[in-house]
């Protein structure tokens, strides 16, 4: 059952964020009203309101997310992490200094619900590896931007 916990990212999820080791879901919808769904593993909290994103500028998330400025995320990861955020989408650096074709995008968080369920736990979020060393190179690089812009933006 799906519970308010405020506006502010819990203290359990900014730690997952902070690991940069979980995927999470971006949901969008386009100006047709279709609803879309990105994985996105490059992002980190910017404080407990926000969170930044990187996202190629040509995909249809990121297009979606220029037109309509709310977005739904939604993590799971071990300890039974289970959250929604919803929020409000802006660009804060196109393009990325790390890579021309991404983008970089602050979510400022409108709502965060607890999807944590009586009947299960969620004991591992989805797991991934790089698929060479340098996809490897530029997430790391994609990450190390975000983590310095939510030190200074």
């Amino acid at each position: 059952m799906a519970k308010h916990v405020g506006i502010k990212l819990p203290k359990d999820l900014m730690e997952v964020l902070k690991n940069g080791k979980t995927v999470a879901v971006l949901s969008t919808f386009s100006e047709k009203g279709l609803p879309h769904t990105t994985p996105i593993q490059c992002l980190y909290p910017k404080g407990d309101e926000s969170i930044l994103i990187s996202i190629h500028k040509e995909h249809t998330g990121y297009q979606n997310m220029a037109w309509q400025k709310k977005v739904m995320i939604c993590f799971m990861d071990e300890r039974d992490v289970a959250y929604s955020v919803l929020g409000r989408a802006g660009v804060v650096r196109a393009p990325s200094v790390v890579h021309p074709l991404m983008n970089v995008v602050r979510i400022d968080i409108i709502d965060v619900k607890s999807d944590a369920s009586v009947l299960m736990r969620v004991d591992s979020g989805v797991r991934w590896s790089y698929t060479s060393k340098e996809a490897e190179e530029l997430s790391v690089s994609l990450m190390d931007e975000l983590k310095d812009l939510s030190a200074t933006l």
